[in-house]
């Protein structure tokens, strides 16, 4: 394995950060603190990397402007306090980031938002436009309306749900231990530091201990199962101290530090794998030379300029194969429209969508992020 950190190389990046980071403890919204991840997340900005965040700590600051000094056991108090705190947790990065000349939005989601295909897709697009317009995208679990139904459970999980949503190369773990050891090391002063593993291995979740903090729901085997399901796509992940100092910038300049655990299987291959085998054609698109030649050639999306027929029914965010009239695949990937819109503006120029249509949810028939070549 390298020795320099994945997050060198690695162009879209999720950051996790924990309570304790940001509210100094459960005192509250430290906006010292909130400056300081801001700073760093603005040079990585800088630096062309596309970056989104998932902070934990709303429920927190509600605690504290609610002069409670023990987290609830009841999931309404827990939801109040969320509410409440989310005022303040944005409001901070908001201030923030303004500083750096940067525009961020706040994401609320829950599991059943990610299980709804057309959630799913809704929120992978407003995702991908919010990055491609250069803004950071705040992402928390909407504990204000979530049940233990639906909940994701915490934000490592989180993170990595995010990670696959947008295949991010990579996700860092901010928290308040050093990384993982192959033993407490609160309780075993000869533990020895795991600075890179695979992602996945069973021996990590064998090691990994409880919740060590005050105010968060997550120890660090959740850390080790988040890595895991985000190497699902192929996405490296970081488990490293926050009190580091400047650990973010530094990361990115190639400095290994934390705990790094790699993903065995290749962003590219692990989603070509995911649309190909995974999931189940719908439908076919007849396409004509011209839009062969921009998705296979050029890495370009499908358009409805370029699409001749429509075979079978589908609906939007199903899976969808590309072939030409001979009826040869070369593509599949997730439509934006269903087969009855489809039909209505094959041949025609982007231009014209929302005429024919009444409205337009993309340009694109098919985005190249949702296309794979076969």
């Amino acid at each position: 394995m390298s020795s320099l950190s994945v997050i060198q190389s690695s162009h879209r990046i999720i950051i996790k950060v924990g309570s304790s980071l940001v509210t100094n403890y459960g005192k509250g919204v430290d906006f010292a603190a909130v400056t300081h991840w801001v700073d760093q997340i603005a040079a990585l900005h800088k630096q062309g990397k596309q970056v989104v965040l998932v902070s934990s700590g709303a429920i927190a600051e509600g605690m504290a402007r609610l002069g409670w000094t023990t987290r609830p056991k009841e999931v309404n108090k827990q939801q109040a306090a969320a509410s409440i705190g989310q005022m303040g947790l944005i409001q901070a990065y908001e201030k923030a980031f303004s500083t750096h000349g940067l525009l961020a939005s706040q994401i609320l989601l829950t599991h059943e938002d990610l299980a709804d295909r057309l959630r799913y897709i809704n929120a992978r697009a407003t995702l991908f436009t919010l990055l491609d317009l250069g803004v950071v995208p705040i992402v928390n679990e909407n504990d204000t309306i979530v049940t233990d139904e639906i909940r994701l459970g915490d934000n490592d999980t989180l993170g990595a749900v995010v990670t696959n949503l947008i295949e991010a190369e990579a996700l860092i773990i901010l928290t308040d231990q050093t990384g993982l050891y192959d033993s407490d090391p609160r309780k075993n002063p000869q533990a020895k530091f795991i600075h890179q593993a695979t992602a996945g291995d069973p021996a990590l979740e064998a090691i990994a201990g409880g919740s060590g903090s005050f105010v968060g729901t997550g120890g660090m085997i959740t850390k080790v199962l988040a890595a895991k399901r985000a190497a699902n796509t192929g996405a490296h992940t970081v488990i490293v101290s926050g009190h580091e100092p400047e650990v973010l910038t530094r990361l990115a300049r190639g400095e290994a530090i934390g705990t790094e655990l790699r993903a065995s299987t290749h962003l590219r291959s692990a989603r070509k794998q995911w649309l190909a085998d995974h999931l189940r054609v719908k439908g076919k698109i007849i396409i004509d030379a011209g839009a062969i030649k921009a998705i296979t050639e050029q890495g370009k999306s499908l358009l409805p300029i370029g699409a001749i027929d429509v075979i079978g029914v589908f609906k939007r965010g199903d899976l969808v194969a590309c072939v030409d009239e001979q009826g040869k695949e070369y593509a599949r990937g997730l439509i934006n429209y269903a087969s009855s819109d489809t039909r209505r503006i094959l041949r025609q120029p982007t231009t014209k969508i929302a005429d024919i249509l009444g409205s337009i949810h993309n340009e694109e028939l098919i985005h190249r992020n949702n296309l794979v070549l076969l």
